[in-house]
């Protein structure tokens, strides 16, 4: 399954470990994630480097040809909400998963969208199990 991973870069990096474990485990289970570098430690600086306007042309088409995105939500991110809401516009599964305890936006945890999963982790492997049987329902 092709997969796009969504978290914070500039919003905050403090999920990064959760993020590596995630894109790991994605992998691991022999999906595509075409955003697999956004969980490397040096990646603000690396996407800072890009110009805005191929970030998002690059992005967007990456969503547009996903099967699903996953979204790490814990740390609250501009970016991350417009790609959740994309990817609901054009009918893609979304998953946003968020550390219990941290606060998510309304407009995620609102959403009725029958595409749209919010769930909450304790600890990392607990946010790996809980994707794993995301997926498998699919």
């Amino acid at each position: 399954m092709n997969i796009y991973f969504a978290c914070s870069i500039t919003g905050g990096r403090e999920y990064e470990s959760v993020y590596q474990a995630i894109v790991a485990a994605l992998i691991e289970d022999g999906h595509e994630v075409p955003t697999a570098h956004l969980a490397e430690a040096d990646v603000p600086a690396r996407e800072a480097e890009i110009d805005p306007q191929i970030v998002y042309s690059r992005d967007v088409n990456w969503i547009r040809a996903c099967d699903m995105l996953i979204a790490e939500v814990s740390v609250p991110s501009h970016g991350v909400g417009y790609e959740i809401g994309l990817a609901l516009s054009l009918q893609k599964r979304v998953l946003a998963l968020h550390c219990d305890g941290r606060k998510v936006s309304k407009m995620i945890s609102g959403n009725p969208d029958e595409n749209l999963t919010l769930l909450s982790y304790q600890t990392p492997e607990e946010a790996i199990s809980q994707l794993r049987k995301n997926l498998r329902r699919t």
